[in-house]
């Protein structure tokens, strides 16, 4: 029995019994012998499906930490079924006004059950964020006499690195989301001889995530949905998803809250530096404040233009080489994207971030969610389709000081 199973079961005895004690108060008397005894084997019941619960829960949480989680009970892992589901197929299916078969039906069900609620359109998964081959505006362009889909040109795009460092992703969501968190620990002290120590608490609090939604439509040629080249499904997945990729990576960076995720940069308690002097000291103070903190430095992250200042300043009068060396700077690798905004003013100052992004997390409550409206006037008219696609997710940072920031790099 799965967990769902068991959870409506358990639902239904407790519904049971709770109608032999409705009964009886009703009736303003206590049970019977037979009501009961009814009522004991119900409530055994109830404690075996608890316990079925509670082993049914673990190895599902168990699997999914293993990035296997099974599917329905079967032998295929969720992370089988991800990879064979095709974007193309569902857009299709829905211009056609068919039903759902295969890999991508079997998803979208296990979607639906698994966060307890109906999708409007067809969930895809998140993974289909991963697939960012590029397209472009008109089928001319790219289903030509002599189709080379090894030649096509891409387009120039921000790199998309937030999950790529490391970031924790909890999916299947439902409710509003809060982990606890330490907060101070117990103090100790030396006392002399027959004095009191001091007393003193632990206190605890919590990072919280709560549903924030992100989303594009698109306007999409019939013939090039039509297209029956495997080149238009790597098409349509990035045409569909890169923006909401960027947009998730960029509030991960700099979300600033209220619609949109509070990203990095907007979090209270992130520990800042100062490199308006651009020299290998500071840099080096950046890291001893996450030493200090008891946080582990994995990656630099900032803007173009902080890379090519960092490649192109010395460290100091003696001491060779420059401050970025080869990818990296202090045997820490620098990642670069546009994604880490530029600070405009006079002059316009670039920000340097340095931190273990193992300590941000992205909760996911709804994986792409695609729905296809081939009706629209002005899209109908040329035969074409609108196409939107819609994702619910929310950043949140466990250590702040887990993170030191620069955003003072004259450019």
């Amino acid at each position: 029995m799965n967990l769902q199973a068991i959870r409506e079961a358990k639902a239904s005895k407790v519904a049971a019994a709770r109608a032999l004690v409705a009964k009886a108060e009703g009736e303003k008397r206590s049970l019977t012998a037979e009501e009961s005894a009814s009522f004991d084997t119900i409530k055994g019941e109830i404690t075996a499906l608890e316990a079925d619960e509670a082993r049914a829960t673990f190895l599902a949480d168990a699997e999914r930490r293993m990035g296997g989680e099974r599917v329905g009970g079967g032998e295929r892992s969720m992370a089988d079924l991800e990879s064979r589901v095709s974007i193309l197929s569902v857009i299709r299916a829905q211009m056609e006004g068919r039903q759902l078969t295969g890999a991508e039906a079997e998803y979208h069900a296990e979607a639906e059950r698994r966060s307890g609620r109906k999708a409007q359109g067809i969930l895809v998964p998140m993974r289909a964020l991963e697939t960012r081959v590029n397209t472009t505006t008109s089928a001319g362009q790219i289903v030509p006499t002599d189709h080379r889909p090894a030649d096509y040109i891409q387009p120039l795009r921000n790199r998309l690195l937030a999950r790529q460092l490391g970031v924790r992703v909890l999916s299947g969501l439902s409710g509003d989301l809060s982990i606890p968190k330490h907060g101070s620990s117990t103090t100790t002290g030396w006392v002399a001889e027959g004095s009191n120590l001091s007393a003193s608490d632990m206190t605890f609090g919590s990072v919280g995530l709560s549903p924030k939604h992100v989303g594009g439509i698109s306007e999409m040629s019939r013939q090039l949905i039509q297209q029956s080249s495997p080149d238009i499904e790597q098409l349509l997945r990035d045409d569909m998803a890169f923006q909401i990729a960027q947009a998730i990576d960029g509030a991960l960076i700099d979300g600033g809250g209220t619609n949109e995720p509070v990203g990095l940069l907007s979090t209270v308690g992130i520990q800042t530096a100062n490199l308006s002097t651009l020299s290998w000291a500071n840099v080096l103070e950046m890291l001893e404040k996450l030493e200090i903190a008891n946080a582990e430095a994995a990656h630099w992250l900032t803007s173009p233009q902080v890379k090519t200042k960092l490649a192109s300043t010395l460290k100091a009068t003696g001491i060779a080489g420059y401050l970025m060396e080869a990818g990296k700077m202090a045997d820490l690798p620098v990642h670069v994207t546009n994604q880490v905004p530029v600070v405009t003013g006079t002059p316009d100052t670039g920000q340097l971030i340095l931190g273990d992004w193992s300590q941000v997390l992205l909760g996911i409550w709804s994986e792409l969610d695609i729905l296809v409206n081939p009706f629209d006037s002005v899209a109908y008219a040329r035969g074409g389709v609108l196409v939107r696609a819609m994702a619910t997710v929310d950043t949140a940072v466990r250590h702040p000081k887990a993170f030191v920031v620069a955003s003072d790099v004259a450019l």
